[in-house]
This record gives structure tokens, C-alpha cells and sequence, in this order.
């Protein structure tokens, strides 16, 4: 038996146990296994993996970043990054990856089109946030970075003028996550318009209230769904040792 799973902090809303049970089943992948493991810190990353024979694990909220001094090595992305959501064990050794840039990359691909897109405000400064600036900077997309403390800009000193040049929006805080789905990134929602693209890496409600905001502006409007699937793929082939 191979055995799989994601570590969190809080790990009731996660989609990975039900999308890998089904994985396993549909395409006969038979001795596998993946369960979530919530830890209260990271400090018991050492020994969940000392009483646990795992295969691979992916890392979520608010682990990303601080799990990296545990691992051996860093895959090149991940450690430009700065954020890890995938662990291959192999031998003994703890390697991390990053497969939110694979995932983010394709999906919003598929948002932006035919559309130009120079500028993007990134909403939020986690680990998540780390790997979408990363893969706007690869697609020449200029991030701002906006949070209410950290970042390049405040949400209080974002102005008109930014909002409607930064065509491409993408929260990655989890405002707007069952189960608080009331709350919304508090952005300037007034000057979001059909040129505008919102991205919510937020998956569940399948519309938060970010997405419903900017799609009552006009704006074409994407959750973080695609970009789920697309990284679970990436971390079953890296566990797997076949390319990405």
C-alpha cells in the first residue's frame, strides 16, 4: 500500500481525499491511499512523517512556507517561490516542489484568451500568492501585490487608476471561503468592468462573492477549481517520477 495525503491546519472544506479516492477508482490505480492530516503547527511535521510511511504529501494553508526548513531539497521553482505544496519522499530525503504554478498556469491561460493582459493585482501574500506572481512574471503580466498589511500597495491606497489598468485580479486570500462566504476582498468593485478578469483561487462556494462582484460589473470571472485539479495532477506525476 502506497499512502498519500495533505497537511493543513484546518482541512474540513479540502476536495484532495474525495478528487484522489475517485483518481484511484476510476482509473484503477489499485494500493493507494490519501487521508488528510490536520496539525495545529508545523512543528509536528516531523512526527506525522516519523509514524507514517507516506508516498508523497501536498502541504496547504498555512504551511507552504514554513515547512521548507524540514525538506532536504527544493525543486528550482520552488525555491525561487519560496512555497511549497507538493513533498516527494525519495529515500530518505524530503523534497519539495511547487505545483500551484502548474495549476495556476494553465487555467489562466484559458481565463485571459485572445485578451491582452499587462498589469494584475494580486490580492493576498501567502505561499499561494508567492506562486502566482511567480508565473505572471514568466507570462509578462505585472503583479501588485495588495493586502491589508504586507505587500506593494494597501487595500486603502489602491486607486481608480490601478483598478482599471490592472485588467487581470486575482484573490488569494480566503475571503469569501465556506464557511464565510459573505466576506469579499475590499477592493473598489465600482471600477471593474468588461475588460476585466477575476480569478478566485477560492473553490468552494463554486461562485464566492468576489466572483459574483465582478461578474455583475461584466468582468469574465474563473474559481480556483481548475487550478486544484491541475496541481494534484502535477504532484501525482512528480510522485510518480514521471515528468511535468
Amino acid at each position: 500500500m502506497r499512502y498519500f495525503g495533505l497537511i493543513g491546519e484546518r482541512l474540513d472544506y479540502s476536495f484532495s481525499k474525495g478528487y484522489f479516492a475517485e483518481k484511484f477508482e476510476k482509473e484503477n490505480i489499485p494500493d493507494c491511499q490519501y487521508e488528510l492530516y490536520e496539525i495545529p503547527s508545523i512543528e509536528l511535521f516531523p512526527k506525522l512523517i516519523k509514524t507514517n510511511s507516506f508516498s508523497g504529501l501536498n502541504v496547504t494553508i498555512p504551511y507552504k512556507e514554513v515547512i521548507i526548513p524540514y525538506l532536504d531539497e527544493l525543486d528550482e521553482s520552488a525555491e525561487e517561490i519560496g512555497a511549497v505544496n507538493t513533498v516527494a519522499f525519495e529515500g530518505n530525503r524530503l523534497k519539495g516542489y511547487n505545483t500551484d504554478i502548474i495549476g495556476f498556469e494553465e487555467s489562466v491561460m484559458e481565463l485571459i484568451g485572445n485578451d491582452k493582459v499587462e498589469k494584475a493585482l494580486v490580492l493576498g501574500t501567502g505561499g499561494a500568492s508567492k506562486a502566482i506572481q511567480y508565473v505572471l512574471k514568466k507570462l509578462d503580466i505585472k503583479p501588485c501585490v495588495v493586502s491589508r498589511t504586507k505587500g506593494d500597495i494597501r487595500y486603502e491606497e489602491l486607486s481608480e487608476e490601478q483598478l482599471i489598468e490592472s485588467t487581470l485580479i486575482i484573490n488569494c486570500t480566503p475571503l469569501g471561503t465556506h464557511p464565510k462566504i459573505k466576506e469579499s476582498p475590499p477592493i473598489l468593485y465600482d471600477h471593474i468592468g468588461r475588460k476585466h478578469l477575476l480569478y478566485d483561487l477560492v473553490y468552494n462556494p463554486n461562485k464566492s462573492l468576489f466572483l459574483k462582484r465582478g461578474e455583475e460589473r461584466g468582468g469574465k470571472i474563473i474559481n480556483g477549481l481548475p487550478m486544484l485539479i491541475g496541481q494534484a495532477e502535477a504532484s501525482w506525476k512528480i510522485w510518480n517520477k514521471q515528468m511535468i
